[in-house]
């Protein structure tokens, strides 16, 4: 990823509030309610909210993103709730996991480049091992249509980085789908994520 695309983010997660505050989004909180703990890998992980409710609810956390600001807020988040995550800034083609190492990987929000999201699906599947979990949500492409309306929901503007059902069945073709949807919801996250918005949710077991 270009310097420009690190800098974004790290200015984003520079401010002393927490950009998409410090609660956890509540489709990943709803579906690790009904799993098992293990360990559970978070990609684009930004400022910690997500990685950080599942340590506290006992799960061994790793998690990533090319922010180091973000890694700053992470860690000070885990510190406040008195819990510990793996918390590594770098690109995923340069991480050290292990084939099959993670029993659920959470895609919350996690907007890719367009030239990279499906090779970066791709990837993680390797890190999920058979019957583990994928819990995915991120805006759909009918989502610029509620831009328009309202730029305070927030969410990527070019729609080559928003996605469709049917890029979610080829990128996780090899998955039990439990869960696939595009529904419209409120966002109430932190400072950017506030208003209506379209997106697909995803929860799929592995084959």
């Amino acid at each position: 990823m270009n310097e420009s695309w690190i800098d974004r983010w790290n200015e984003r997660y520079s401010m002393e509030a927490f950009a998409y505050g410090e609660q956890p989004n509540n489709f990943l909180k709803e579906q690790l309610s009904g799993l098992a703990v293990g360990k559970i890998l978070f990609p684009a992980e930004g400022e910690g909210r997500n990685a950080v409710f599942a340590a506290t609810l006992g799960w061994q956390v790793s998690a990533f993103d090319i922010s180091t600001e973000g890694k700053n807020k992470a860690l000070k988040l885990a510190e406040m709730h008195q819990v510990r995550i793996d918390y590594q800034v770098e690109e995923l083609q340069n991480l050290a996991y292990q084939p099959e190492q993670f029993d659920a990987i959470a895609l919350i929000y996690a907007h890719f480049p367009a030239d990279i999201k499906s090779v970066y699906h791709k990837t993680l599947d390797k890190y999920l091992r058979k019957g583990g979990i994928i819990i995915f949500e991120a805006f759909s492409k009918k989502h610029l249509e509620y831009i328009a309306k309202n730029e305070k929901v927030g969410g990527p503007k070019e729609e080559a980085m928003l996605f469709s059902k049917e890029e979610i069945k080829a990128d996780f073709d090899n998955y039990e789908i439990i869960i696939l949807k595009e529904t419209e919801i409120e966002l109430n996250e932190g400072l950017f994520h506030n208003g209506l918005g379209s997106v697909i949710r995803f929860v799929g077991k592995k084959k």
